[in-house]
């Protein structure tokens, strides 16, 4: 079944997007089958939105499993911010971690040895030895690939900066009792937050493109220009912190000399550099939710 979800990037701009495709419909069949042999769930969120980039349908498809929670790409995100994030959901129980997956990821082995320690005790008192099975998940584009391959310690996995490069569930032998199962990037069926929507697409777990990824460039302007215009401004050589909306996106494109024939400016060009250099954190260290409750400046 494929669901169109509507959401406004902007005053009377509304784009529809193939949020539900066949493909992902797929993947939930198969993790629903996978997580049946599953000791330990990893799931990975993206630091800058550890709201919106989580799936709400892993805590019923999770449940009565052991599970990690790794805020990947926590390099990129403000730190102070991250502090806050870890300390809200260690408070509610929930086993957080921060994570850079590039350069930390096999931090996270004895993570899972300790989430499956009572299951492997359980086992060694049975006499059996076991093999403990960790499936890691979550929506695209977060770096579960990553992960994986730097806990197995070289690169086997295909990983890019896009959503749905792996399409289907893969075990994969990392110690001699240890299996990791990468799973395709899983969105929900229907997303009704607007907002979770547009920082879905901001971090590139939906395709770009199925969106108008001007209108996405200026609405992700927009947005860094409430709670980071000095990044924004220092960034880009710009003077004037009034700028919004198009005009903003123009301004960055004649600061940077982006023109084509004729001496018009290229906004595509300029759409692509600021969607990548947010992603790649160049623009600076930046987290735009912040936990419930708590303001969302930082």
């Amino acid at each position: 079944m494929v669901f169109l979800n509507c959401y406004m990037l902007g005053k009377g701009h509304c784009v529809t997007i193939n949020w539900y495709p066949g493909h992902m419909a797929k993947a939930r069949r198969q993790l629903t089958e996978q997580l049946r042999l599953a000791d330990v769930v990893v799931e990975v969120c993206d630091a800058r939105i550890p709201l919106s980039s989580r799936n709400p349908d892993l805590d019923q498809m999770t449940a009565h499993k052991q599970r990690i929670l790794l805020m990947n790409k926590a390099d990129l995100a403000n730190k102070a911010a991250t502090d806050r994030w870890l300390s809200y959901l260690q408070g509610r129980g929930i086993s957080a971690y921060a994570l850079n997956a590039n350069r930390s990821a096999r931090t996270v082995l004895p993570l899972i040895e300790k989430a499956a320690a009572q299951t492997v005790a359980r086992a060694m008192q049975r006499g059996i030895r076991k093999t403990v099975r960790a499936m890691v998940v979550g929506v695209p584009n977060v770096g579960k690939s990553t992960i994986i391959n730097g806990m197995k310690g070289r690169a086997t996995l295909l990983v890019a900066d896009r959503p749905g490069v792996t399409r289907s569930t893969q075990w994969f032998k990392v110690g001699p009792y240890l299996e990791l199962m990468d799973s395709p990037g899983l969105l929900w069926p229907k997303l009704e937050d607007r907002t979770a929507a547009r920082r879905l697409a901001y971090i590139g777990s939906i395709r770009d493109e199925v969106l108008d990824a001007e209108k996405l460039a200026v609405q992700l302007l927009d947005e860094l220009m409430i709670r980071h215009s000095d990044l924004i401004l220092a960034r880009y050589k710009l003077s004037d912190g009034s700028l919004r909306g198009e005009a903003l996106l123009h301004a960055i494109c004649r600061a940077r000399g982006f023109l084509i024939k004729g001496g018009e400016l290229d906004i595509e060009r300029g759409v692509t550099m600021v969607l990548d250099e947010f992603r790649g954190g160049v623009i600076g260290k930046i987290t735009l939710e912040m936990p419930p409750n708590e303001a969302e400046n930082v």
